[in-house]
């Protein structure tokens, strides 16, 4: 299946990592999808949310949950 196909198949929720062109070559996303729709994809990383074109994307991929953090300990 192709990504762009991939993405518009999956519930709001999902966790995915989503290769995309950008300026000076590719980087990707990590994260909970947020939402979706014919031409753009919003995904909650770590840090932001990214707003993605779909035709921008050139890979994608449904990922395992995060695991854990662990707690500090002093």
């Amino acid at each position: 299946m192709d990504p762009r196909n991939l993405l518009l198949s999956l519930e709001v929720g999902a966790r995915v990592v989503v290769r995309y062109r950008i300026d000076v070559g590719f980087t990707d996303a990590l994260g909970d999808l947020l939402e979706i729709s014919d031409t753009a994809c919003t995904v909650r990383t770590r840090r932001t949310d990214v707003a993605i074109a779909l035709d921008t994307v050139t890979a994608a991929r449904v990922v395992p949950p995060a695991p854990p953090r662990r707690s500090r300990s002093h």
